[in-house]
């Protein structure tokens, strides 16, 4: 797990500087505390080698330079960044795991390759020798890296299947910069800091920026399964991988006839064992590491039997991690000392008083763009706890998505049912009923939930969904944009990310349509994002276990009758993995990974969140409408009804423009405070 940056450019565009890539890779150094380098091409070697020696070689014609910053997992001693092929003309920084690197090197070494060190690293630049970009279909693991072609004078981009680790990058006049994060790339003479408007209402509409866009104009996130292909000064994108939830799209009836036939005739008990045997592999892969690693347990199904495989392969009692809160409604403690218990790990719990006003400085400045998920507060937290006791962490990430663990997901097999009711009765309820009733205070109230479900009923399945998930609806958004604002967006219509997900998946239930939009949109976007920087602020590895492309390859062909039944979720995963399951924890309600905003704004954060949103420095970038905002907040502080998502959405929003359009340039180093 490390942190990579970088360009390539042209023959007649501008190069990067030593200097701007000692800066972009600096920026990141927390992503990897234990080891540096640079390489420059054209010059024959790695910057460091070279200015040991004297060298003031320039590259001419197309060239590039690749940073990278180090956290050592595996082959701690000869693990050093960029590395090359051979004869040097393939170089690569890589950041992530490769899982199954052991056996695709004794594959490559039988094939006339040369090994210079024992890491997974050195197993992409002989793929990529052998099957140029398409060695990612090979690569089982999570991964950005770029490799510099020299011999081509090609630059390759690349990401993994799930989006685990993000990979941000910029074209400007014959010159591709890229990074692990943005700040780095920030940090380029002449960077531009343009903000992105269509961006504002996609982020107010999901609390975080889709890609490929970015918050900035000019600047992109490679999407999940993609590589991206720099030659010639063009640049080109490949999706490389979907999961199967069904064929690839076509109109050919029979073709998808023969795929639901091909896994109609499996029998529960055969999707049982193949889902224990492919998990079982998945956790065993992820436990290949030379320093000491753990297991982050919150007490649910997920992270539960997560570990519970992972006792079941270890030889010793494993570290495991939790953090609890003083508000009983935010403490899962008591669950997951049950299951540690259980399964006989060594566990680690904290309690924490959350202070938002010391960790907003921190989540602003890691997170690079405005970011509204709450939960990122307690797992930055449970990330520094963790990191104190091991390097690397198995996480439960993914099993709600692939699994169908979500309560909305109910909520969508009970409006379907809706939809089979007669055309008056539907108008009826739409029409007339849920205005009756009041609006719930709480954000987990009955009473809200109800409303909100209701409320949506009259639209299509899919915009329905969009509605249940959004942060601000497309009205309540338009409501709060001033109109020069909403002018400059246009037609944009930020649902367009939610609905072309839809159309990955067009002929199975629509349970499952929406499992699989938010395994392509909720999941990297949001999940991964949250875990990712959160862990590398702290310089911890997280890995995903669930996000084998093995496991989500069967998750994704899985009926949903499977999954869901009943009321209950993770339907399969309760049968399959009962014996790792503490019968409390297969009865237990989902309970989400957040923070009491609600009391918050009510309370001790009511000031400073009026000082930020209703100051003059806010009102002036002409964006919200001064009394929409102030509705949301009166609302809100007398308990009429819950705005507090809305509102730490506008925070968020506001602190980033301070943080990184401001300032006359951009922080290199997170700042104690605001």
């Amino acid at each position: 797990m490390c942190g990579i940056a970088g360009a390539a450019w042209t023959a007649d565009a501008a190069p990067l500087s030593p200097a701007t890539l000692g800066r972009m890779i600096s920026a990141i150094a927390h992503r990897g505390p234990d080891d540096s380098g640079t390489y420059f091409s054209g010059e024959g070697g790695t910057r460091g080698e070279l200015e040991n020696a004297g060298s003031s070689l320039a590259p001419s014609g197309p060239a590039a330079a690749l940073g990278f910053r180090r956290l050592s997992i595996i082959d701690l001693s000869t693990g050093h960044q960029p590395l090359a092929n051979e004869d040097g003309s393939v170089w690569v920084v890589f950041n992530g795991e490769i899982y199954n690197y052991r056996e695709l090197r004794t594959d490559l070494e039988a094939r006339g390759h040369r090994f210079r060190t024992n890491t997974d690293t050195e197993c992409i630049v002989h793929l990529y020798e052998d099957l140029g970009p398409d060695c990612v279909q090979r690569l089982r693991g999570m991964f950005a890296f770029a490799i510099w072609d020299d011999r081509q004078k090609r630059l390759l981009l690349a990401r993994d299947r799930a989006g685990k680790k993000p990979l941000f990058y910029r074209l400007d006049r014959g010159q591709l910069t890229f990074a692990s994060e943005l700040k780095s790339l920030l940090l380029v003479p002449g960077a531009p800091r343009r903000l992105n408007r269509r961006a504002i209402d996609s982020y107010l509409c999901y609390q975080y920026v889709p890609y490929p866009d970015c918050i900035l104009e000019g600047y992109h996130k490679l999407p999940p399964a993609h590589v991206a292909v720099f030659e010639g000064g063009q640049l080109e994108l490949h999706r490389y991988w979907r999961p199967p939830y069904e064929p690839e799209l076509s109109n050919d009836k029979t073709e998808i006839s023969n795929f639901k036939s091909d896994f109609a005739t499996w029998s529960s008990e055969r999707w049982r064992q193949e889902l224990r045997r492919t998990l079982t592999e998945a956790v065993r892969l992820r436990m290949r590491s030379d320093v000491p690693l753990g297991a982050f347990l919150s007490g649910g199904i997920d992270s539960t039997i997560v570990t519970g495989l992972m006792q079941e392969q270890s030889g010793r009692p494993v570290h495991t991690f939790s953090i609890g809160f003083p508000i009983k409604e935010f403490d899962e403690r008591s669950y997951a000392r049950e299951a540690a218990k259980h399964l006989g790990t060594e566990h680690h719990e904290l309690v924490v008083t959350p202070n938002a006003l010391e960790i907003l400085p921190k989540l602003i400045w890691h997170y690079d763009e405005p970011f509204a998920d709450s939960s990122a507060i307690p797992t930055m937290y449970l990330s520094e706890m963790t990191r104190q006791h091991v390097t690397v962490a198995l996480s439960g990430d993914g099993g709600d998505e692939l699994f169908a663990g979500y309560t909305r997901y109910l909520a969508v097999k009970f409006a379907s049912r809706f939809d089979q009711l007669p055309g008056p009765l539907r108008r009826l309820i739409t029409a007339k009923l849920w205005q009756r009733l009041p609006s719930g205070a709480g954000h987990r109230s009955l009473l809200r939930r109800g409303k909100r479900f209701l409320a949506a009923l009259g639209e299509s399945p899919e915009k329905r969904y969009l509605r249940w998930i959004g942060i601000f609806e497309e009205s309540l958004r338009r409501e709060l944009y001033r109109p020069e604002f909403a002018a400059e967006l246009g037609d944009c219509d930020a649902g367009d990310f939610l609905m072309h997900a839809y159309t990955e998946c067009p002929s199975r239930d629509f349970i499952t349509r929406t499992t699989c939009a938010d395994v392509l949109t909720y999941l990297p976007c949001d999940i991964l994002t949250k875990v990712d920087i959160a862990s590398m602020a702290y310089g911890l590895e997280c890995r995903s276990p669930f996000l084998d492309q093995e496991v989500m390859e069967l998750a994704a062909r899985m009926p949903i009758e499977l999954k869901q039944r009943g009321n209950q979720g993770k339907q399969i995963l309760l049968d399959t993995f009962a014996d790792l399951l503490p019968p409390s924890i297969q009865r237990r309600s989902k309970m989400g990974f957040g923070v009491p905003l609600a009391n918050w704004f009510r309370g001790e954060l009511q000031p400073f969140l009026r000082d930020v949103l209703f100051d003059s420095r806010t009102l002036a970038r002409g964006l919200f409408e001064p009394s929409a905002v102030q509705r949301l907040f009166d609302e809100h502080v007398q308990s009429k009804t819950d705005h507090s998502h809305r509102l730490w959405a506008l925070l968020c929003l506001e602190l980033w423009q301070r943080m990184f359009l401001d300032s006359a340039e951009p922080p290199a180093s997170c700042p104690l405070i605001l």
